[in-house]
C-alpha cells in the first residue's frame, strides 16, 4: 500500500513539473508572441489541472490551527507579491499596465481582481477555507456538501467576484474526487490515445475555453495523455519533473520576476527564429533564479511566513 501512494504522488508530482513549465513559458512575452495559439491552447488546460490537483490534494484531516496556518501560507505570499505586481503595472510598461494607480484601484485588485498569476493563491484561500467549513462544520451527506461548496462557490464568484466560477469548478471537482475515495489516477488512467484525442480537440479554436464542454474534456485528456508518457520518458526526466513538480510554489511565486528580467535577451537570441534557445534559456533562469529566492529566504529565517510546499 505505501509503495502505491508513493507511485501515485510521483506521478501527480510529475504533472505538476510539466505544467510549471508551460506556466513559466507562456509568461515569457516573447514566446507567447510568436506562438499565440500555442499559448492558447495551454491556457486551456494548465491551470485548471493544477486545480484539480489542489482540492484533491487538500488536507481537511488536519486541526483547525495547522489548516489556518497553512492558508496563511497562502495569504501573506499573495499579499506581497499581489502588492508588488500592482505598483509594477503601474511603473513599468508590462502588458497589464495601469495608466493611474490609486488607493481604491489598489484595494480592488488585491482583495477583488488581482492582476498577474497570483489570482491562483486567491482561489485556494477562498476554496480551501470554504471546504474546510463545509466538510467539517455541516453535518451532511458527501453529496450534500459537495452540492452547497459549488453555492458557495457560486456566491464567492458571481456575487462577490473574488473568484472564477470556472475555476472554483475544476477545484470542486478535485474535491469531489477525493471525496470519492478513489485514486486519482483510477480515475486519470494513463492512455495514449489521449494524446491524438487532445490533438484533435486543439485544433479547433472554439474548444479553448476552459468552462465550455471541449476545454473540459481537454483538461482530462492531458492529464491522461500525460501520464501514459511517464513511464517511457527515463527516470533522469522523471526526477527532474517531479522536483520541480514539488517545488511549484516558489516557482510560481518568484518566476514573474525572472521572465521580466528577461526581456532584454530577447536580442541576444535573434539568430534563432524558432525562440527555443531564448525559451530554453530563459525557463533555466528562471527556475534557478525562483529557487535561489526561496533558498535565500530560508536562509533569513522568513521561511515560516511562505507555504513552500507545491500548490
Amino acid at each position: 500500500m505505501q509503495t502505491t501512494m508513493r507511485h501515485r504522488i510521483d506521478e501527480l508530482d510529475f504533472l505538476k513539473g510539466i505544467f510549471i513549465l508551460l506556466m513559466i513559458a507562456f509568461h515569457l512575452v516573447y514566446v507567447s508572441d510568436m506562438y499565440p495559439y500555442a499559448k492558447q491552447v495551454v491556457y486551456t488546460f494548465h491551470m485548471p489541472c493544477f486545480l484539480i490537483m489542489s482540492g484533491y490534494l487538500m488536507n481537511i484531516g488536519k486541526p483547525w490551527k495547522d489548516f489556518l496556518r497553512t492558508m496563511l501560507g497562502y495569504a501573506i505570499p499573495y499579499i506581497i507579491m499581489e502588492s508588488g505586481y500592482i505598483v509594477m503595472a503601474a511603473v513599468l510598461p508590462i502588458r497589464e499596465h495601469l495608466d493611474v494607480l490609486t488607493l481604491r484601484i489598489f484595494i480592488e485588485k488585491l482583495t477583488v481582481n488581482p492582476l498577474g498569476p497570483y489570482w491562483y493563491l486567491q482561489t485556494l484561500l477562498g476554496g480551501g477555507i470554504s471546504y474546510m467549513a463545509v466538510f467539517r462544520l455541516m453535518p451532511m451527506k458527501t453529496n450534500s456538501r459537495l452540492i452547497l461548496l459549488g453555492l458557495i462557490f457560486h456566491v464567492l464568484s458571481n456575487v462577490l467576484g473574488v473568484m472564477s466560477f470556472a475555476c472554483s469548478l475544476y477545484f470542486l471537482a478535485g474535491v469531489a474526487l477525493r471525496q470519492s475515495g478513489l485514486p486519482f489516477t483510477a480515475v486519470f488512467q494513463r492512455s495514449p490515445v489521449a494524446i491524438v484525442a487532445f490533438a484533435l480537440l486543439a485544433i479547433h479554436p472554439q474548444n479553448l475555453r476552459m468552462e465550455q464542454s471541449g476545454g473540459v474534456l481537454m483538461v482530462y485528456l492531458v492529464v491522461v495523455g500525460c501520464l501514459s508518457v511517464y513511464s517511457y520518458i527515463g527516470e533522469k526526466a522523471q526526477q527532474l519533473l517531479s522536483f520541480l513538480g514539488r517545488n511549484t510554489m516558489p516557482l510560481f511565486l518568484f518566476s514573474p520576476i525572472f521572465t521580466f528580467l528577461c526581456k532584454p535577451l530577447v536580442s541576444v537570441f535573434q539568430f534563432d527564429a524558432t525562440g527555443m534557445v531564448y525559451l530554453l534559456v530563459s525557463l533555466t533562469i528562471c527556475v534557478a533564479g525562483s529557487l535561489s529566492v526561496e533558498w535565500a529566504i530560508h536562509r533569513m529565517g522568513l521561511a515560516r511566513y511562505f507555504y513552500f510546499k507545491s500548490i
